[in-house]
């Protein structure tokens, strides 16, 4: 009895603040500003948030809101192209399990991430981008979402932490932005977990060029 009794208790189970149930109320608010549920919903949703006791309660609020933000209907004609385009993905999942995005692949101008007790790594350094501007909505409960650019890319991260972390780690290469630089615009959420974006340098970099940064 006497061990049962010692182990830490589940995180999920701790009571929560007003402030933790504002950061969802805007998740929400962004949600129904970009159509993906309608103002009924909306107001269900933020009533069952401001009546949330624990974070477990919050957990199934948003929980399908990860979507990505423009999907292509699957009717959509195939434009006829002269080249056989690098594998794209509109969205990468993460439950109970790790999903990798790397190498070659074809990243649309929105792309959604989302980790639940998970890890989800999207890799962008060699990858092909179909706008100048690319916007990830990478979110996670009890998991992790790392996004690793680049030294040349531009980098907006404004996430919403939640008993976590969401934010630029340290870079394992200097930048090297410059006006024609792509942009990363990275948004989203972390509970109890954590959304951080890396400059790292080029696959198969030999250790010795990559100095004491």
């Amino acid at each position: 009895m006497g061990e049962i009794e010692n182990r830490p208790p589940d995180p999920s189970l701790l009571r929560i603040s007003d402030n933790d149930r504002q950061k969802v109320a805007d998740v929400l608010r962004d949600a129904a500003g970009e159509g993906r549920i309608d103002l009924e919903e909306l107001d269900e949703r933020l009533e069952l948030t401001w009546g949330a006791k624990t974070y477990a309660d919050l957990v199934p609020i948003t929980a399908d809101l990860h979507l990505p933000a423009h999907p292509q209907p699957a009717s959509a004609p195939v434009p006829r192209a002269s080249y056989v385009p690098a594998v794209g993905h509109a969205s990468s999942t993460a439950i109970l399990g790790e999903c990798k995005r790397q190498g070659v692949w074809s990243v649309p101008e929105h792309h959604s991430a989302f980790a639940l007790m998970g890890s989800v790594v999207i890799d962008l350094r060699q990858a092909q981008l179909a706008a100048r501007t690319t916007h990830i909505n990478a979110s996670t409960i009890m998991g992790e979402v790392k996004i690793i650019v680049p030294a040349h890319f531009d980098v907006v991260v404004d996430g919403t932490p939640i008993m976590g972390e969401f934010g630029h780690g340290k870079d394992k290469t200097p930048a090297a932005i410059g006006p024609d630089s792509p942009v990363i615009r990275v948004r989203g959420m972390a509970m109890m977990g954590s959304v951080t974006v890396q400059r790292q340098p080029a696959p198969g970099t030999p250790k010795k060029f990559l100095g004491t940064y």
